[in-house]
């Protein structure tokens, strides 16, 4: 059973910043594929951004493409998604998520484990 804890959140104006984190309580997080998702009030979740076991391969939605960078580092156990030129519509409640696998995908049912959700609110 892995959990996850998501942290960074908050209210940042458009234009500006965020870092969020995701620390995973097993040692063999290394083995595990991760996600990031969001949802919006009223929308479904959706995928963000995903990064292989090793971090060799990521990927990303087209909507936060050249803004968004998914990274780990699996010593801390720590994964994180650094959130640049942030748009009022990136507001959401943003998840962590890891798949029993080496590889990401984008599928919410693909994910094992989810963190609680932190969220992140860009005003206009």
């Amino acid at each position: 059973q892995v959990q996850l804890v998501e942290s960074g959140g908050g209210l940042v104006q458009a234009g500006g910043s965020l870092r969020l984190s995701c620390a995973a309580s097993e040692r063999t997080f290394s083995g595990y594929a991760m996600g990031w998702f969001r949802q919006a009030p009223g929308k479904g979740r959706e995928f963000v951004a995903g990064i292989s076991w090793s971090g060799g391969s990521t990927g990303y939605a087209d909507s936060v493409k050249g803004r968004f960078t998914i990274s780990r580092d699996n010593a801390k156990n720590t994964g994180y998604l650094q959130m640049n030129s942030l748009k009022p519509e990136d507001t959401a409640v943003y998840y962590c998520a890891a798949r029993n696998s080496g590889s990401y995908y984008y599928s919410v049912t693909e994910y094992d484990y989810w963190g609680q959700g932190t969220q992140v609110t860009v005003s206009s």
